[in-house]
């Protein structure tokens, strides 16, 4: 009869290791193993007419860019436009990729919701995401006039974000 109590003891170890857990916080920066390395070589054509594509070479000029990881079909990427424009306004140039999009839509959202960017290329395969460390849809890097990594934001850019933003792109300048 001693024996029937172990998986009941084991059951609420078990429940109690799982309780102890979702006291704990939760980590969601999962950080590129890029920062501080060259971008991978890559030359996307244009995502949309009228604007140019992007190239790793065009981030080895001697300025600074924020580097948008993006799509239309993005949900965040629409929150994340207005930022995006204030970056803009304040200075930061801003190079988007867009992800397994379709001109017609990128140049939908663009009419709808503002283009801060100065060039956008197009990432059909993600194969350019991928390399960059980039784990989803918006994500944005720092770019260092090398064309190295600096910083990398995960996610959808707010309101608070914008100062830490432009405060990576000055210390990725000096």
């Amino acid at each position: 009869m001693r024996w029937w109590w172990i998986p009941l003891m084991l059951f609420a170890l078990f429940l109690g290791v799982a309780a102890y857990q979702l006291t704990q916080p939760k980590d969601e920066f999962i950080p590129s193993t890029m920062i501080g390395k060259p971008l991978p070589e890559f030359a996307l054509r244009p995502a949309v007419e009228g604007m140019p594509g992007a190239a790793a070479t065009d981030f080895r000029d001697g300025t600074p860019r924020l580097l948008n990881i993006w799509a239309s079909w993005c949900l965040p990427c629409i929150a994340e436009a207005p930022q995006l424009e204030r970056l803009r306004e304040e200075g930061a140039d801003i190079v988007g990729i867009a992800i397994r999009d379709r001109p017609k839509d990128v140049a939908a959202f663009l009419a709808r919701h503002g283009n801060p960017y100065s060039a956008i290329g197009a990432d059909d395969l993600s194969e350019v995401q991928l390399a960059i460390g980039s784990s989803g849809v918006p994500e944005t890097f720092v770019i260092d006039g090398e064309g190295r990594i600096t910083y990398q934001h995960i996610g959808d850019i707010r309101a608070e974000h914008v100062p830490v933003l432009l405060a990576e792109l000055r210390k990725a300048s000096e």
